[in-house]
């Protein structure tokens, strides 16, 4: 991402060919208008009228977890060349042109997309919708643009990763977790890797992925849906679809006991984290499965009556931060992740066991009919509140569209939350938080060097995309 991490609206997400073995779901009733051109792009389209503001929105279905060893993380390093000139825009002139009419960019990197975007007043956006399909079909790469801007990758990484204790660990636990899925590698891409990119590495990338048939166009905003189908066809219509090539099955080797790694890094407390192989959307025979695991994580950590709050910040005082995430929202199975920081006087051992025992408990003991509508209440008012800007409906629709699993899940989110049991709840966590699918990394603090940044000390996020300048 161009500057500042966006912010995914149902939780981040992230090979062409992805199994989704959901069920048939009654149609949807929605004001999403979707087309496809001949060239197989998707266009989807909200009108929303409560200001004159536009999000337009180009996804491209291919990121880190397209990768292989030797080219980690050049999903971004690409998306940082798309902002470097074309044949009809000089390097930067694409965000001048944008700031000039007022509106606002940025791009993003993630292990299953790459995406751009600009909000912008309803007067330009078929400029900026232009300009975008330029892009598509005639970025020129540029070695002396290409060489600055690896400069500045590099940097990117030493200063989100690898001056970032927690930041590392978490690194290290997906490389740990995973030994031949592709979400085991950085979004960022390893420095070995970076180091070691040409320009005709991006221009391969390039090539290869960033086709019509191979992406998603989004329109949220104050905007007449036919006229946006129509400018999408005028602008896009003629770019040929390109070939894309079948992609391997990347099955992840069968895990066969707890894994565990020890980060020794300069940092002033320990970080405790864990992680558990888990199914998502597109790979459950059931999607309840997924929804139920997302609210497992609710219970245990979502604000100051959670679980984790309650009886391990609060209670035993025994952590001075936690965290527990799940995403149904990936191409690939991902990791239900707990994580926290011990206070002072507590070893990361007493607590790492009292984070299992509250594990467990979801197994022994049913969640209360009151604890369930409250943690459900809390899941779907974020999703909805995320909903509010036009920048975050884009960003749910292109999302779900570029995974697999369709915008229409959006649609679904809220029934599929209020349909979650506390049996169902229980069942999830017995089968899938067991000890044969956990990994767990423990940062072993180092003393700092003075000119090192601070350690924040706190849970880091879990965000899975990467930014540029």
């Amino acid at each position: 991402m161009r500057g500042k991490n966006l912010v995914a609206v149902l939780v981040t997400a992230l090979a062409f060919a992805w199994p989704v073995a959901v069920p048939a779901a009654p149609e949807i009733e929605s004001d999403v208008v979707e087309a496809t051109l001949d060239n197989g792009l998707t266009v989807l389209v909200l009108e929303d009228r409560r200001a004159p503001v536009v999000a337009n929105m180009v996804w491209y279905r291919v990121g880190s977890a397209d990768e292989h060893s030797g080219v980690t993380g050049i999903s971004h390093m690409l998306e940082h060349m798309m902002f470097r000139g074309s044949e009809q825009y000089e390097p930067g002139e694409f965000s001048r042109i944008v700031s000039r009419l007022g509106g606002r960019e940025n791009a993003f990197t993630g292990r299953d997309y790459t995406g751009y975007f600009q909000v912008i007043g309803r007067d330009h956006w078929e400029t900026v919708m232009a300009m975008e399909a330029e892009r598509m079909q005639h970025l020129r790469l540029q070695e002396d643009e290409f060489r600055p801007e690896l400069n500045v990758v590099k940097e990117e990484r030493r200063l989100r990763v690898e001056d970032q204790p927690n930041s590392l660990l978490r690194e290290h636990v997906m490389a740990t977790a995973f030994f031949n899925h592709p979400y085991g590698n950085p979004v960022i891409g390893w420095m070995s890797d970076i180091e070691a990119y040409t320009l005709e590495d991006n221009q391969a990338w390039y090539d290869r992925y960033y086709h019509p048939n191979n992406a998603v166009v989004v329109v949220v905003g104050d905007v007449d849906a036919e006229r946006v189908i129509d400018a999408a066809r005028e602008h896009f219509g003629d770019i040929p679809a390109g070939e894309l090539a079948d992609a391997k099955p990347r099955a992840e080797t069968p895990q066969k006991g707890e894994r565990r790694i020890t980060v020794e890094a300069p940092a002033e407390l320990p970080y405790l984290m864990m992680g558990w192989k888990a199914p998502v959307l597109n790979s459950v025979a059931d999607p309840v499965d997924a929804y139920a695991l997302m609210v497992a994580a609710g219970i245990l950590d979502s604000g100051e009556a959670s679980r984790f709050a309650r009886e391990i910040v609060r209670g035993e005082e025994l952590a001075g931060a936690t965290s527990a995430r799940y995403s149904p929202f990936s191409r690939l199975d991902d990791l239900f992740l707990i994580a926290a920081v011990p206070t002072a006087d507590t070893d990361v051992g007493t607590l790492e066991a009292a984070l299992l025992e509250q594990v467990e408990r979801l197994k022994d003991e049913p969640v209360s009919d009151r604890e369930l509508e409250r943690v459900q209440a809390r899941v779907i008012a974020s999703e909805v509140y995320q909903r509010d800007s036009v920048r975050s409906q884009a960003f749910q629709l292109g999302m779900l569209q570029t995974i697999g699993v369709g915008w229409q899940e959006g649609e679904r989110f809220v029934e599929r939350v209020r349909a979650v049991t506390a049996e169902d709840v229980q069942r999830v966590v017995r089968e899938y938080l067991v000890p044969q699918r956990r990994t767990v990394g423990i940062l072993d603090p180092q003393p700092l060097d003075s000119e090192a940044p601070p350690d924040p000390g706190a849970v880091q996020p879990y965000g899975d995309t990467a930014g540029g300048v």
